[in-house]
């Protein structure tokens, strides 16, 4: 079951270029409902309060390759300090495709 941080992870990734996101070029930016920009901000603020454990209210680096340390030591699932073929798409799957819970709702 995917967790909430688990998904938050899954946009860092995105912004940090390490994960593969469709690019749409557009002359003018979409209209984004008022709901789903709220919920942007809501994983973005998560997402400070999951890796900022000096509550600065910034990221430092240090806090990044912690948090990103983590991460990598869930994808290896054989424990032996690298990701092979498998477990790298593994991980990105587990990223992209969220489980629902069905009390809690998404990756809860």
């Amino acid at each position: 079951m995917l967790s909430e941080p688990r998904r938050i992870t899954a946009a860092a990734l995105l912004a940090a270029g390490l994960v593969a996101a469709p690019i749409v070029i557009a002359d003018e930016p979409p209209a984004v409902p008022a709901g789903k920009l709220q919920s942007g901000l809501s994983s973005t603020s998560q997402l400070l309060q999951l890796m900022d454990t000096d509550k600065s209210g910034k990221v430092s680096k240090a806090e990044f390759m912690r948090f990103m340390e983590a991460e990598f030591e869930l994808a290896d699932i054989n424990k032996d300090g690298e990701l092979d073929p498998k477990e790298l798409k593994r991980f990105v799957y587990m990223l992209s495709h969220p489980v629902t819970h069905p009390v809690n709702g998404p990756g809860r």
